[in-house]
């Protein structure tokens, strides 16, 4: 029901998840991220809590991200029915597929980066998003991005998808992106990525805003001046 990619900016120390889902509000439930500390993807049959309860693990215990996984898993129990990727803030990866992951599933480890899905057209839906998160320039954002639409390209999930999200994190302890699609009939990944062309040239502003207003720009509203 679900294909994702996380990865992180070697240059920048960012880190994100773009994901697209056929079920609601993708974005709500699937993708945690943590400045300094990593990101995660926790799909097929959902469990929220996995997110950050991993990047607790990671972040308190210091724990190597397979170490985080396998013990927020046994933590929780049902493990057979989760799908979850993890990627820490040095760019090691894990990643877990359940016995009852559906469909046809696979997860794939590039460089700075776990792409992952499940009831895809084909198991060469999360290689291609790998690879095109390696290759693809720009800013992270536009690389995940780019992934995605390698993966739908490549046949994405078997059926139409619906719901997608966005984020990034960088030094600040709020996410510098956080975008979403929570329901579209049609082309949710298109939807997601009109918001980043619109939000892109924003996005300092709004960082400028947050760190010292009186270098704000104009914020372009009735009273402003």
């Amino acid at each position: 029901m679900t294909f994702s990619i996380i990865g992180r900016c070697p240059e920048t120390g960012q880190l994100g998840i773009a994901i697209s889902s056929s079920s609601i509000c993708v974005g709500a439930r699937c993708p945690w991220v943590r400045a300094g500390v990593g990101v995660v993807a926790t799909q097929n049959v959902t469990l929220p809590a996995l997110g950050p309860q991993i990047l607790d693990l990671l972040d308190g215990a210091q724990l190597v991200p397979q170490q985080a996984l396998d013990r927020a898993l046994d933590a929780n129990g049902w493990s057979q029915y989760r799908q979850v990727t993890v990627l820490d803030s040095q760019g090691r990866g894990a990643s877990f597929s359940g016995t009852e992951t559906l469909g046809t599933h696979g997860a794939v480890h590039g460089e700075q980066c776990v792409a992952a899905g499940n009831m895809l057209a084909g198991t060469a839906v999360v290689e291609t998003m790998a690879r095109a998160f390696e290759n693809a320039p720009g800013l992270l954002a536009e690389r995940l991005l780019a992934a995605m639409r390698a993966g739908l390209a490549a046949g994405g999930e078997a059926g139409p998808v619906h719901s997608a999200a966005l984020q990034v994190v960088g030094d600040l302890v709020w996410p510098i992106v956080d975008l979403r699609v929570d329901w579209a009939d049609d082309d949710p990944l298109g939807e997601l990525e009109r918001l980043w062309q619109a939000y892109r040239p924003q996005m300092q502003d709004y960082l400028t805003r947050a760190l010292d207003p009186t270098a704000a720009p104009s914020y372009g509203v009735p009273g402003d001046e």
